[in-house]
């Protein structure tokens, strides 16, 4: 899993990258450079410098000069207002406290795909992302594919950015947002177009059918503790934005933005002990059921694929 700055896996973060690196290298310099004025300055003797004329040169102009050739260096690379091209992915990523909903633009007469806490793009194709939030500030932040956005309540805004080669990158929310701002992350699935539409077709589809006892029983739980009045399952009970969309639960690779890896046994603990998870998050925990209940709605929730 990529998750550095500067690993850079799109050119959006190269380009990020290649400036942090011109930073460094600049820093490094004029520390050397202090240094040096440091030690000149300890071991001098005789009459004291001409004051003006070092606050003049060091404090104004050196740092003026600096300044003014690095606004002009990354003047050019800066997007204001970039318009995606035609075939972009068109992707919106509402942040909630604590999570991410995930929402892909439809074709004309096909269900919407809706995801959450994870985006799936192809590799080598712009996504066009359009940031919002449902109540706090948050901060959208995957440091390997592009820089950090804000995600401001009443405002949208938009992010470009693309992945060159296969691989899960994570991303953060990088604004205090709460409690568990800590426990808001988000993954990035860059996979191959043919893998990606593949992925795809499989999201359009409802909820499969129970293969198993356990697995209707499962289903059975869901709806009779009205789990259903808060997270959509796509042919199972009545629709909800309240939580994150369960039609295909068992094809993420993490639980709860990040805090827990995915598997029916994690489905299982995370439904009873969420509040011992992640503390504050708005789903409570449903300890009270027994265990054979758990095991049968994390059996059928990890077989939404």
């Amino acid at each position: 899993m990529n998750s550095g700055v500067l690993q850079a896996a799109g050119p959006v973060a190269q380009t990020i990258a290649s400036l942090s690196w011109l930073l460094f290298a600049g820093g490094g310099l004029i520390f050397l450079g202090v240094m040096g004025l440091l030690a000149w300055a300890l071991r001098r003797h005789g009459s004291a410098p001409r004051t003006r004329l070092w606050i003049l040169g060091g404090g104004v102009i050196f740092p003026g000069a600096v300044l003014a050739a690095l606004f002009v260096h990354v003047l050019p690379l800066t997007p204001f207002r970039q318009a995606p091209p035609a075939d972009a992915l068109l992707v919106s990523v509402t942040g909630h406290m604590w999570w991410w909903e995930v929402r892909y633009t439809s074709t004309p007469g096909q269900p919407e795909i809706v995801t959450a806490n994870e985006i799936r793009i192809p590799g080598g194709r712009t996504v066009a992302i359009a940031l919002a939030s449902d109540d706090v500030i948050h901060s959208f932040w995957v440091p390997a594919l592009a820089g950090k956005v804000d995600m401001v309540p009443g405002r949208r805004h938009q992010l470009i950015l693309s992945g060159d080669r296969p691989g899960v990158y994570r991303g953060q929310c990088a604004e205090f947002c709460g409690e568990q701002h800590a426990r808001m992350a988000l993954h990035v699935v860059v996979e191959t177009p043919a893998a990606f539409e593949a992925w795809r077709q499989g999201q359009l589809l409802a909820a499969a059918s129970p293969a198993t006892p356990a697995q209707q029983r499962g289903r059975q739980a869901f709806i009779a503790n009205r789990c259903d009045a808060c997270h959509t399952v796509r042919g199972a009970g009545e629709p909800s934005r309240l939580g994150p969309d369960l039609t295909h639960v068992g094809s993420r690779l993490h639980l709860g933005a990040g805090s827990l890896p995915n598997s029916p046994a994690a489905l299982a603990h995370w439904i009873a002990h969420v509040q011992q998870i992640k503390p504050g998050a708005r789903m409570p925990s449903f300890g009270q059921l027994d265990a054979t209940t758990l095991a049968d709605l994390g059996e059928w929730l990890g077989s939404l694929k």
